[in-house]
């Protein structure tokens, strides 16, 4: 876990790339419909655009963890947890089947899956300096 904790800024800006990207991947194919669903497109905005909150969390994240507050790191978990429930939350929307249709997963739904739990890893071992905040001791445990 040390690694994950020396790198941990990398990987939340890596994993937080990916994730605003894998939006704009396919993440499922409707053959009724014959189109691919993305975090941006429903067909009729039915499942509606969990792009616009998986993206403000990847960006939430990258911010947190570069700024040295410890209450910043601390919300960052629980924002981080909230997006992976999101994320599953999402992938069983997207992928369950419909009547007799089946929707075929496609790459960019498990990629949004990785890159979100990379984001609650990484939010888990923060890494850098700590300033000290009014009534907060660093030294006490995340």
């Amino acid at each position: 876990m040390r690694f994950v904790g020396k790198y941990s800024k990398w990987l939340t800006l890596i994993a937080a790339v990916l994730l605003i990207g894998s939006c704009f991947m396919p993440w499922t194919f409707f053959p009724d419909l014959n189109k691919s669903f993305t975090g941006w497109f429903t067909e009729n905005n039915v499942y509606g655009k969990p792009g616009k909150w998986l993206s403000v969390m990847a960006l939430i994240s990258i911010a947190a963890q570069f700024l040295p507050s410890l209450f910043l790191k601390r919300a960052n978990l629980l924002m981080m947890a909230l997006n992976v429930a999101y994320a599953f939350f999402t992938y069983v929307k997207y992928t369950r089947s419909y009547g007799i249709v089946n929707p075929h997963p496609q790459p960019g739904i498990y990629v949004m899956l990785l890159c979100s739990m990379l984001l609650l890893l990484s939010a888990l071992f923060p890494s850098g300096e700590l300033k000290k905040e009014k009534g907060i001791d660093p030294s006490m445990p995340l």
